[in-house]
């Protein structure tokens, strides 16, 4: 309705103004119409501008602290930088513009000059911004070139899987730092992400509720999705790279800084890493996120040691693996079923079972 209104008011003010067109007594409410809108023009580039101006300083308040990793501040190095530039040229052409329609509004008797062509002007309007705008696309490429380069040999690997609507993530164990096979065909209620037992590997390979990071060494994540479209993102890492069906990616970067070094740096003693899905990919999507811990490297050791393998706590597939390969894999499910027995007094049945799921299998 409001619109409506206005229209209409716009329609008979130009329909009065046709009438009256080319007579000398609207010279005078000409003339005055213009310099209100020319002041209009420089008023709302003032208030514009400072508007602008507090609109950014009040989200700073929101903006992610300082990122925890080398590749992530020279991300954000590179965005404010381009940002920087944008926002000059942005102030510059658009001071420019309003300014000129102030300074050279209409006036009785006043003819306007034009220039049909200025090749000084357009060499310098065409080279700066093509000079400004290489520079950025070549900065730009030698950092991404850097950040998806091969990780490191030493690298820690850890694969994430993505499904509705949960995160599952896979470590190569304690013996050595290679992540066994893995086959869709073999997923099942228990074998979330396809882990392959006829590969030796496997066998200690361990499943975590969290994702724990050693601070200040390389760590490289296989990256699937079991299901649908996801996407892992690491916000105070600078980590985003999408999950997608059948078709394995990867990052590698470095944390250095611990979760209690950002405690202490955000003075918020709650602080807590977190990975989430930033790709829409069900009803639960809200609820696919998951805790991620960056500790000092001698802890980061010491927790995986305490961890049981997925073998160890699923005795029942040891008769899965091929034959050649049982005795092997038949030492971390005896060691398990051990600690288990001497460890727990409660649960005196759990060894038990395990136990005699182990001799069953090894039958």
């Amino acid at each position: 309705m409001v619109f409506l209104v206005l229209t209409v008011v716009v329609l008979s003010r130009m329909t009065s103004v046709l009438k009256t067109l080319g007579g000398g007594a609207t010279e005078g409410r000409i003339g005055m119409s213009n310099r209100i809108n020319a002041i209009l023009f420089m008023a709302f580039l003032i208030f514009g501008s400072i508007a602008a101006a507090w609109s950014f300083i009040d989200a700073s308040n929101y903006f992610l602290p300082e990122a925890s990793s080398p590749h992530g501040r020279r991300t954000d190095f590179l965005f404010w930088l381009t940002m920087a530039i944008i926002t000059v040229a942005f102030f510059v052409t658009n001071a420019l513009l309003f300014y000129f329609a102030f300074r050279y509004q209409y006036r009785a008797g006043k003819k306007a000059t034009y220039y049909p062509e200025n090749h000084k002007l357009e060499l310098i309007w065409t080279v700066i911004p093509a000079v400004v705008m290489a520079l950025l696309v070549f900065t730009g490429w030698r950092a991404w070139r850097d950040i998806m380069s091969e990780a490191p040999e030493d690298a820690v690997v850890i694969e994430i899987t993505g499904k509705q609507f949960n995160w599952i993530t896979r470590y190569a164990g304690s013996d050595d730092n290679k992540l066994g096979n893995y086959n869709y065909k073999l997923i099942d209620a228990n074998n979330e992400v396809g882990i392959d037992l006829s590969d030796e590997a496997s066998f200690d390979d361990f499943v975590a509720s969290e994702l724990y990071i050693p601070a200040n060494k390389p760590v490289l994540l296989k990256i699937r999705a079991r299901d649908v479209l996801h996407s892992v993102f690491l916000p105070h890492f600078r980590v985003k790279m999408d999950a997608v069906p059948g078709m394995p990616t990867r990052f590698w970067f470095i944390a250095d800084k611990t979760t209690e070094q950002m405690k202490n740096e955000t003075g918020n003693q709650n602080f807590k890493y977190e990975l989430a899905c930033t790709e829409v990919c069900g009803r639960g999507h809200f609820s696919m996120k998951m805790n991620v811990v960056v500790v000092d490297e001698d802890a980061y050791n010491k927790w995986v040691s305490e961890q049981k393998s997925w073998l160890s706590t699923n005795p029942d597939y040891l008769a899965r693996v091929p034959e050649k390969l049982k005795a092997k894999a038949a030492k971390y499910v005896d060691a398990a079923a051990g600690t288990a027995s001497t460890d727990s007094t409660a649960a005196p049945v759990e060894g038990g079972a395990a136990g005699a799921a182990v001799s069953a299998s090894m039958q």
